[in-house]
C-alpha cells in the first residue's frame, strides 16, 4: 500500500467470554483502515458492531488471528501506549461532583502527563485547541450535568481529540441526540477525519447520516463483513438488506 495503515485485522475472530464459554461473534475478518478514513459501521442489533469496536481498542481480547494498530499487535501494547493510539467514545454518560466540560476534555491529556498528572503549558494548549475545534469555548466551564445531550457528546469527542490519537472509535454517538445535533456531530467528525487526518469508525443506526458524511461503510451481517465506499452503498444488495428498506 502507498499509505500507512492505522488498523489491520488479519484472519481475526472476535467475540467474548461468558462464564466458561467463548462466544464467537465475527469470524475470518480481514480489514484495513487508513488515516483519513471516516467509516460508518452498519448492521442490525446484536450482529457485532460493539464487539468489533471493543476488540479494536483492547476492551475485548482477540479470539483468533491478529489486530495490528500502527503495525503493532494490539496484545503487545501497554495501556498507556494504547491510550496514545486509540480513543473510544461510548454512549454511556459520565458525571461527577463539580466536573466541568473543561475537566472532562482535560482528562484526554492524562496519558501525556507525569506521575502526578500535572498539566503543563503544552498540555493546556492542546486542551484549549480541542475545545475550540469542537465549538465548546463558551460552554467549557459548565458542569457536565448542565450540558445538553449534543454538547455533552461534543465534550466527549473533544476529550478524545485532546487524547491526540490517530484513531477514534465511536459507538452510537448520536443515539440520544435531536436531528440538528446529529448533523452537527457528523459534520464535526467528518472535519476531524479530513482536516486532522484521523481514522474514525462510528457505529450508528442513522443510515442517512452515514451515507451523507462517511467516506466508507462497513456492512456487517450474519454471513459477511464488507467494507465499501459510500458511493457504492446504494447499489449494494447487502446494504439494502441491512438497511431494512431504507434505500
Amino acid at each position: 500500500m502507498d499509505k500507512k495503515d492505522c488498523i489491520v485485522l488479519k484472519d481475526a475472530a472476535l467475540g467474548y467470554k461468558k462464564t466458561n464459554n467463548t462466544i464467537s461473534v465475527l469470524k475470518n475478518i480481514n480489514l484495513t483502515f487508513y488515516p483519513g478514513d471516516f467509516v460508518g459501521i452498519v448492521g442490525v442489533n446484536g450482529v457485532g458492531k460493539s464487539t468489533l469496536l471493543k476488540s479494536l481498542c483492547g476492551l475485548l481480547p482477540v479470539l483468533e488471528g491478529k489486530i495490528l494498530v500502527d503495525q503493532q499487535p494490539i496484545t503487545e501494547l501497554l495501556l498507556n501506549e494504547l491510550a496514545k493510539k486509540i480513543a473510544i467514545v461510548l454512549t454511556e454518560k459520565i458525571g461527577g461532583f463539580n466536573l466541568t466540560a473543561y475537566d472532562a476534555v482535560a482528562a484526554g491529556q492524562i496519558p501525556y502527563t507525569n506521575s502526578f498528572n500535572r498539566l503543563e503549558k503544552e498540555n493546556l494548549a492542546i486542551i484549549d485547541l480541542a475545545i475550540k475545534i469542537c465549538g465548546l469555548t463558551i460552554h467549557q466551564h459548565k458542569l457536565l450535568n448542565e450540558l445538553s445531550d449534543g454538547l455533552f457528546q461534543k465534550t466527549i469527542i473533544a476529550k478524545a481529540l485532546a487524547q491526540q490519537t490517530p484513531i477514534m472509535l465511536l459507538d452510537e454517538p448520536s443515539a440520544f441526540l435531536d436531528y440538528a445535533s446529529k448533523h452537527d456531530l457528523f459534520i464535526l467528525l467528518k472535519k476531524l477525519a479530513e482536516e486532522e487526518n484521523k481514522c474514525i469508525l462510528v457505529s450508528s443506526h442513522d443510515l442517512d447520516l452515514l451515507l451523507k458524511y462517511c467516506s466508507k461503510l462497513l456492512l456487517i451481517s450474519q454471513n459477511s463483513v464488507e467494507l465499501i465506499s459510500t458511493s457504492e452503498a446504494k447499489n449494494n444488495k447487502a446494504f439494502v438488506e441491512i438497511g431494512g428498506g431504507f434505500i
